[in-house]
């Protein structure tokens, strides 16, 4: 799939990474110099190969009543990890899961609560399910910005 993205490709990605809510087809199509109906077709391409997989709204939990965002370094099994990650989306408070391929740590969970006993019972669920929480990192605040090899020249 990496060598059919091109350029305008990569600018309808950075596009939809800006403001996918408020970015119509019309203003992509401006950008990129083609035509609404070949953005249409071009989205729903990359959407259909699993490109984009999907839009989601950018949560500050903390303005939201969850102040605590916490990430837990988990060790499974290599076998095992990867089937993990559904079951782990599952525990009330995580928001996130990454599989890390390097390190004894394999995977990165996200979780965000209102107190410390919220994250207690996700890092307790986690136990449970066998895995081994190796470190536990508080986080002030997380920002993202849109990939910048996207970005048009």
């Amino acid at each position: 799939m990496a060598d059919d993205i091109d350029d305008v490709d990569r600018a309808i990605l950075h596009a939809l990474q800006e403001d996918a809510r408020n970015m119509s087809s019309g203003d992509i199509a401006e950008r990129t110099g083609t035509s609404d109906s070949t953005v249409r077709k071009r989205i729903q391409r990359l959407e259909s190969e699993d490109v984009i997989k999907g839009y989601s709204a950018a949560i500050d939990y903390q303005q939201s009543g969850y102040p605590l965002r916490m990430l837990l370094f988990c060790t499974a099994s290599i076998p095992e990890r990867g089937d993990m990650i559904p079951d782990i989306l599952d525990i009330d408070g995580v928001v996130s899961v990454q599989e890390l391929v390097t390190g004894e740590q394999n995977l990165l969970v996200t979780a965000v609560g209102e107190e410390d006993s919220d994250i207690t019972s996700v890092a307790q669920a986690l136990l449970d399910m066998g895995l081994t929480v190796a470190d536990e990192v508080l986080v002030r605040s997380h920002e993202t910005t849109p990939f910048g090899d996207f970005a048009p020249e």
